[in-house]
């Protein structure tokens, strides 16, 4: 049974999946299409009870469930009956029930049209209008609704603000479109026209004359009502009935299309002109409209060559589509018999399709010879058909077209070249299709290429490129598959690749497999090239696309399907990817070897961009294994002259390639001949000797005289590349019995204190990369001259943090490279090595954590000790290593082990990686997270003596997948380092900055951390939440003490204090806190005098004024007197916020200022302007002096607000002023 039980759920679910294929439609639509169906419908539903909109949001919320649909309109269509329906029956219920004279029609219809409209612009007009109502007695009740609309305006130009005035009008418009269908005459719909007299028989009712009225108000308008109201004039004026409302609207556009006047609403009437034409000509009758054909083209072809259409690609849009829709009204509706079809057939035809070559052959001849026989009768009848002179003249408009510098204009153009050529004889067809093929030529731009591509693919999907005509068409598709042209420092030529891709896309779709075999044989190498190595991931793309299309619908093509799964459209998006592994699987098929080679060779390599020519240097190295002999003996030979290229790019690219190549073909145990190994090994000294960059004469000296040069250059690229090959020079050329390479090193130690910081970038990583052969007779110089580059410069000038940077990690480099390796040849003292490293390497590291150096590019000293932490791991291994070997061996004594690395070495280094850990960078934090995590759980040696493990095994636990660099995670870890005293200053130093800085997020995230710390929960023994209060109060006094006039540290610091002292920390420890409020008062006495940075000048005000509001005795009086002494501070802003501070602190503590005095007191400082004349601050902070008593003024005196100097030097006002003024450039306010 319980088998059973479950195999009914089971079935159930496979009876719904067949009910999904061949159920209701209702249910798989809302299974697989508009995700968001329930909620619009219950928000439709909302509005159809309520006969309105009551909730102003509901428009907006279905818009932006739409606006995610705009792409696939398809999937909202089969729900657009159930959405438009109602919503176009309230509007008309609610038009007749209220009246169109009435103001609330508007509040009711507009939020609806707003929904309508985004339905339009997502599935387009066709789609939504086939559910408007079309009774016709609408049409007089849309007319008054537009009238009523027409005036209105809109109150904001952002779609996200409308309030619905666009949208109406949009679909009242559209509304309109559909009700002037009507099959009566209007004249018997308008209700006015009994009140009009004198009514010829074809002149239009005034209906109609409103109709065309505000139409031809909204042509002139620069919004979606434009398109719209031509769309309804082309709807309206090609009735039967309307004859002279059409001459009349002509004779309108003519007086428009002719006009000279030059501003904006003229050039938007004349745009709104054209486009009504061009609707009309694509839905009016032909005989209709063969009368006005003349005067319309007469209008238009000289539009066409004014300066409003050289100035607008819209226009010119619009011309070309007007002007292929008066070519085709000139020319009769006829299906050409020497049309191309094709024969239908499905994919797995095609795939299936196992017929003999010879048959195909056969049924290939009798197509052609049909074909032509064919095309000879139809030649023979097109001779009768009467061609309009006017023809010749449109079909050159639509050819200059196709070199329009827009390709908006050249599509257009290119439809319309395929329309009109649908209804041409063969003769002029085979004519137009010679002057498509000549914008191909080498003087054309890029333009006419692109255009051209356009029209051949019109032409194509059309059947109008006969497959006779193909062997002209496609060599110049080819070329245009390659059409790259250099313009300064970049290429044009993707859009004519990527159109070109469009043509091959057409031929696969256009021609029937026998027509197509030899020429999709021509085709494939250039698509899979195009493919494989554009620099484009669209043209990537497209000929990826166009080859895939090709293979599905022309039969069994050699391994078409093995591509085609991999050359897709994913694996292309990388370029990488596309050259490094797409086309070399593509390589290993017949064919496409040598294509892909000569790509790489002639067009790749030589790239104006220098990635580029990198990796086609790899791409063409990783074909290699393919042939090799081919590679050695052809394309070495046709790369070695180009290394003496005049063109930098070709002379880089082939230099690579021959490198890459090289290698390759080592990799591949392929032997170079003699005679080629020495060209090969000629072409450093021939570029020296071409001078092409400089050198020296000898081989060796010269590449290393090349190597220096480039270790001088301030690209940190150029320098890095420049290191790589020197560390494989050096080991390869430099290191022997001699030690040739001896000078290097005291060469490279001696740059370390060039002028030149580039040079002592260069000089830091060539030392780091030198073998140990070449370090053994120097490493105490080295060493300790590296260390003393970790170091902050002395001079302001010579500081540069990428030196620093490059120091550390040369050191670094050095002491792996001095004790790992295993056969020296010259010995080195090793218990004297690790204790270098131990008391100087490791304490530069840790000196090198505390830079913080600042230029404008931030905070330089970051990069420094990020480096600094990576370094101090790798020395903690080396030592600790060393201490694994010493244990290991009898001879060493226990002092001298526990020498090498102990428990003072460990805590500096753990406190100096958990204060980077709980800063105020993400970057540094996670970095600095991740490298205690690797001390602690170290598997290839132990790291001893680490204080409190366990507990920071706890806070950092073997995990990868933590978000050290996500505040609100890793401060709360941290801070319970606190607790320690080995570790607590040092993570206090470093938290204080993340608690006082600038940044919102990351200070409530670590203040907290630190006040859940402090007042947890889980404490709940209150000794011991005071133990921790007193913890961090002293290790603050310590962090004040020892950041002394460091405001980078100082200024963070009071402001946490600050923040500490509003959350009641610090204020009930008893002794103690008068014992800490008053080293905190020293400390301010020092950091505030004749500071000028504000914002430490308000957390000591702010300081000064919790201590004298809470506590009582001596401090408090101190404080207050201190306090009194800022309220005759030079600048305005420091004595009125003294001034808020006293009056908050006498308010919470009366005993400051007798009794009586108080409310004076109170007087004094409320009805003073503390921010206006200094002298008369002063004046009022004595007369405040006297009422604290003789006690508050000794300590006033003594404070440091105000000097003696500066209160006796009356200093005029406008001194003061002038100095305050640059005091707040200087401070940022």
């Amino acid at each position: 049974m319980a088998a059973e039980a479950e195999e009914t759920p089971r079935q159930q679910e496979e009876w719904d999946e067949e009910d999904d294929e061949h159920g209701s439609k209702e249910k798989v639509v809302q299974k697989y299409f508009l995700q968001e169906w329930e909620l619009v419908k219950s928000l439709l539903n909302d509005i159809v009870s309520h006969g309105r909109v009551s909730d102003p949001s509901i428009p907006h919320k279905i818009r932006s469930i739409m606006d995610k649909y705009q792409e696939q309109g398809q999937l909202v269509e089969p729900y657009l009956e159930g959405i438009v329906s109602p919503l176009m029956c309230i509007v008309r219920s609610k038009t007749m029930e209220l009246g169109v004279a009435s103001n609330e029609i508007l509040k009711v219809i507009k939020p609806i049209c707003i929904i309508i409209y985004s339905l339009v612009t997502v599935c387009g007009y066709k789609a939504v209008i086939r559910f408007f109502p079309h009774q016709v007695s609408d049409l007089e009740l849309a007319v008054s609704l537009l009238e009523k609309c027409h005036y209105m305006k809109s109150a904001t130009f952002l779609r996200q603000e409308s309030t619905g005035e666009m949208e109406a009008k949009c679909v009242i418009l559209l509304w309109l479109s559909i009700l002037v269908l009507v099959p009566f005459d209007i004249s018997t719909v308008d209700t006015s026209i009994a009140s009009v007299t004198g009514l010829g028989e074809h002149e239009p009712a005034p209906l109609v004359l409103k109709i065309i009225g505000f139409s031809k108000n909204y042509l002139s308008n620069a919004g979606p009502m434009r398109p719209i109201a031509a769309l309804l004039l082309s709807k309206l004026l090609t009735r039967p009935d309307m004859p002279m409302a059409f001459s009349s609207f002509v004779d309108w556009t003519h007086e428009v299309l002719s006009s000279t006047t030059d501003d904006t609403m003229s050039h938007f009437r004349l745009l709104g002109a054209v486009e009504a034409l061009a609707a009309i000509f694509k839905g009016g009758g032909r005989k209709l409209l063969v009368g006005v054909v003349p005067k319309v083209w007469e209008d238009t072809s000289l539009l066409i060559k004014s300066s409003n259409a050289a100035r607008s690609p819209l226009l010119r849009k619009y011309l070309m589509k007007l002007t292929q829709r008066i070519g085709f009204t000139c020319l009769p509706h006829r299906l050409p018999s020497w049309r191309y079809v094709s024969k239908t057939s499905s994919l797995g035809e095609n795939v299936s399709l196992s017929a003999s070559r010879e048959t195909d052959k056969c049924s290939f001849s009798v197509n052609v010879d049909g074909c032509n026989s064919e095309n000879t009768s139809s030649c023979m009848e097109d001779e009768d058909i009467d061609v309009p002179e006017i023809l010749e003249e449109i079909i050159e408009m639509l050819l200059t077209g196709l070199r329009d510098t827009d390709t908006v204009v050249r599509w257009s153009a290119a439809k319309g070249v395929g329309r009109i050529t649908s209804r041409l004889t063969s003769a002029l067809s085979e004519e137009i299709l010679s002057s498509v093929l000549e914008l191909f030529s080498p003087g054309e731009g890029d333009g006419s290429w692109h255009g051209g591509c356009l029209a051949l693919a019109e032409l194509a999907r059309r059947g109008l490129l006969l497959p006779i005509s193909l062997p002209k068409v496609v060599p110049v598709v080819v070329k245009a598959l390659h059409y790259d042209i250099r313009r300064g420092p970049h290429s044009v030529g993707s859009h004519v690749r990527d159109a070109a891709a469009y043509v091959c896309w057409a031929f696969g779709r256009a021609y029937y497999h026998s027509d197509m075999r030899n020429i999709l044989d021509q085709l494939a190498p250039h698509l899979l090239t195009v493919a494989c190595y554009d620099r484009e991931v669209n043209c990537r793309r497209a000929a990826a696309a166009a080859f895939q299309e090709n293979v599905g619908r022309q039969g069994n093509y050699p391994h078409g399907i093995d591509i085609v799964n991999t050359a897709d459209y994913f694996s292309l998006s990388s370029r990488v990817n596309s050259y490094m592994h797409v086309a070399v699987f593509i390589a290993q098929f017949g064919g496409y070897l040598y294509p892909f080679a000569d790509e790489l060779l002639h067009n790749k390599i030589c790239h104006w961009e220098k990635g580029l020519r990198e990796l086609a240097a790899k791409a063409l190295s990783a074909l290699v294994k393919y042939d090799p002999e081919y590679f050695a003996e052809s394309v070495l030979e046709k790369l070695i002259p180009c290394t003496l290229s005049t063109d930098l790019c070709m002379r880089h690219g082939a230099t690579l390639a021959i490198g890459e190549l090289v290698l390759a073909l080592h990799l591949c145990d392929y032997a170079l001949s003699t005679d080629k190994q020495k060209r090969v090994a000629g072409v450093v000294p021939a570029i020296e000797k071409a001078r092409l960059y400089r050198g020296k004469e000898k081989i060796k000296r010269s590449l290393l005289d090349t190597l220096n040069e480039n270790m001088r250059h301030p690209n940190s690229q150029i320098q890095d590349a420049a290191v790589k090959a020197l560390k494989r020079f050096v080991l390869a050329y430099l290191v022997g019995p001699d030690i040739k390479g001896a000078d290097l090193t005291s060469k490279y130690l001696e740059l370390l204190t060039d002028q030149n910081v580039a040079v002592r970038r260069g000089s830091a990583l060539a030392i780091g990369v030198l073998p140990y052969d070449l370090l053994a007779r120097k490493w105490k110089d080295v060493l300790m001259k590296l260390s003393s580059c970790c170091a902050i410069e002395e001079k302001p000038d010579d500081r540069d943090a990428e030196a620093r940077v490059n120091a550390v990690k040369g050191l670094v480099s050095i002491c792996e490279v001095l004790t790992q390796t295993q056969e020296k040849k010259v010995d080195i003292d090793d218990m004297e090595l690790i204790l270098l490293i131990k008391n100087e390497v490791m304490m530069s590291l840790l000196r090198a954590l505390d830079d913080y150096s600042v230029d404008n590019r931030g905070d330089v000293g970051s990069w420094v000790r990020e480096a600094a932490m990576d370094g101090l791991e790798r020395c903690t291994y080396i030592l600790c290593q060393r201490v694994s070997e010493l244990n290991n061996s009898d001879m060493v004594e226990n002092c001298q082990l526990f020498s090498v690395f102990d428990a003072n070495l460990a805590t500096s280094i753990v406190g100096g990686i958990c204060k980077q850990a709980v800063e105020k960078m993400d970057k540094l934090r996670e970095a600095a997270a991740k490298v205690l995590q690797r001390i602690l759980y170290c598997k290839m040696v132990d790291i001893p003596h680490i204080p409190y493990r366990k507990e920071l095994e706890e806070i950092v636990p073997e995990k990868t997948d933590l978000k050290w660099a996500v505040p609100t995670f890793s401060y709360p870890r941290f801070v319970r380092l606190l607790q320690f005293g080995c570790y607590s200053r040092s993570v206090l130093s470093g938290l204080v900055i993340s608690i006082g800085g600038l940044q919102e997020s990351l200070r409530k995230a670590s203040l907290s951390a630190l006040l859940d710390y402090l007042l947890s929960v889980e404490v709940e023994n209150l000794d011991e939440r005071k133990s921790r209060e007193h913890l961090l109060s002293t290790d603050m006094l310590w962090v004040l003490q020892q950041y002394r006039r460091c405001d980078r540290v100082i200024v963070p610091t009071l402001k946490t204090i600050e923040i500490l002292f509003s959350n009641k920390i610090f204020l009930n420890m008893g002794e103690h806190t008068t014992v800490f409020c008053g080293s905190i008062l020293d400390s301010l006495a020092i950091e505030l005098k004749v500071s000028k940075d504000f914002s430490k000048l308000y957390a000591g005000i702010a300081i000064l004024g919790y201590i004298a509001s809470t506590l009582d005795g001596q401090i408090n009086t101190q404080a207050f007197s201190r306090l009194l002494g800022f309220l005759g501070h030079r600048y305005p802003k420091i004595r009125k916020t003294s001034a808020e501070q006293v009056y908050l602190v006498l308010l919470q503590n009366g005993n400051l200022v007798d009794e009586s005095k108080i409310e004076k007191a109170l007087e004094i400082i409320s009805e003073t302007c503390w921010d206006g004349d200094t002298e008369a601050s002063r004046l009022q902070r004595l007369e405040l002096c006297d009422m604290a008593g003789p006690e508050t003024e000794l300590h006033t005196s003594m404070s440091s607000g105000v000097s003696k100097k500066i209160t006796q030097a009356k200093h005029p006002v406008a001194d003061e002023n002038a100095s305050y003024s640059s005091l707040v450039e200087s401070s940022g306010f």
